[in-house]
């Protein structure tokens, strides 16, 4: 059968779910099932959009392809490269709040980061009134509006990154391979390219599982529980990016008090913390608070934002919501910086009983939201991600 090794290495991605070290439940199966279904397409798809000199972008991750804790405010974009050719990347710039470019030589895999061979945003490339720009990758010497493809280039990164989900519009972008323009890739003639499709896909599917059950280890489980790290550069060579992480493990009757300063749109126009399964993706972020940014919170008079991780409604507007996970990874993240960021910037973590909480939260009684609020603020959500996420 064509589709043979495809099979074969699903029926091993199911033995992979079932067998995660953190499963010790139904519902942990449940997820795991989900999130095997978001990478058996995601698989698929990528197999196919494997067109090096016809090259387009493909969405990399959404709420039904999740990996790589991805962000709720951040849209994925990729697009393949082969590092002697030279490409055009053009379109509009949206109204959000980053705009970044990553190429990086190889993918991730269970042993090792792929290397990032340049990483910039928009402020690096000419950017015209209306919001059109357009620059050239390739392997001549940098310029204005010319990036050099280092050795190895394989992949080119886009996110764009939404921090105010209700007011921020995104742009377009396009890539084209710069002699290709007008011409076509020569269509199959049998059926050999299909099998070979399928046979990439099934590898990408355990890849994609294998890596991203191994890549917490690296980076949050050598952390204790309920603690975040400092403010450091995002492994992977983002530019402009900082980030803070840790993993929780609370009671039913507990939560995990997060407070960190605001760090203000001088300094970064973006600044967010997001809520992961220990799958390693995002929880439920279009019906449920799992995830705010600096926009999106509430900040208190001292200028410090102040976030309750619980199970239990605690009625504060700045509620994080475990949707029934007691495990789970926390990551803080801060885009398009001016400066570096010191200890002084990042959180501070404690865990503290539910019923102490109004002696425990500053500034408790202006926190507290009604449920017809809260209500509010879930359609407010699934609202913008039907807008532009799902657009």
């Amino acid at each position: 059968m064509l589709t043979q090794p495809f099979a074969e290495a699903l029926a091993e991605a199911e033995r992979i779910i079932a067998g995660a070290p953190h499963v010790t439940s139904e519902r942990d199966l449940a997820e795991g099932y989900d999130y095997l279904a978001g990478s058996v397409q995601a698989s698929l798809r990528l197999a196919w959009a494997y067109q090096r000199d016809f090259p387009y972008f493909v969405q990399s991750t959404g709420p039904y392809t999740k990996m790589g804790l991805d962000n709720p405010d951040t849209l994925y974009f990729h697009a393949y490269l082969r590092d002697d050719a030279e490409y055009v990347v053009a379109g509009t710039r949206g109204t959000t709040a980053d705009l970044s470019f990553q190429v990086l030589k190889g993918d991730y895999t269970p042993a090792e980061v792929p290397d990032s061979l340049s990483a910039f945003d928009d402020r690096a490339i000419d950017v015209a009134g209306g919001g059109a720009f357009e620059f050239r990758l390739g392997p001549g010497p940098a310029g204005p509006g010319y990036f050099t493809l280092g050795p190895g280039s394989a992949m080119l990164v886009v996110r764009e990154v939404y921090s105010d989900w209700a007011a921020e519009r995104r742009g377009t972008i396009r890539i084209r391979r710069a002699d290709q323009a007008g011409c076509a890739p020569p269509q199959p003639t049998d059926t050999a390219t299909a099998a070979k499709r399928y046979a990439v896909a099934g590898k990408l599917l355990l890849s994609r599982l294998r890596t991203f059950l191994a890549f917490p280890g690296w980076f949050y489980l050598n952390e204790p529980a309920n603690t975040l790290t400092r403010p450091r550069a995002t492994p992977g060579g983002l530019a402009t990016q900082f980030s803070s992480v840790g993993h929780f493990d609370l009671a039913a009757d507990e939560a995990m008090l997060v407070t960190v300063p605001a760090a203000g749109k001088e300094t970064a126009p973006y600044q967010g913390i997001q809520l992961g399964s220990m799958w390693y993706v995002s929880l439920d972020y279009v019906n449920h608070q799992t995830s705010l940014t600096a926009d999106q919170a509430r900040t208190d008079p001292d200028g410090r934002m102040r976030f309750v991780i619980s199970e239990r409604d605690p009625g504060v507007a700045n509620w994080l919501e475990l949707t029934g996970h007691t495990r789970g990874y926390v990551q803080l993240r801060w885009q398009r910086l001016t400066r570096d960021l010191g200890p002084e910037d990042g959180p501070e973590a404690a865990v503290v009983p539910l019923r102490d909480l109004p002696e425990r939260l500053p500034y408790y009684d202006s926190a507290r939201v009604p449920p017809g609020e809260w209500r509010g603020r879930i359609a407010a959500r699934q609202a913008a991600v039907a807008e532009r996420m799902l657009g």
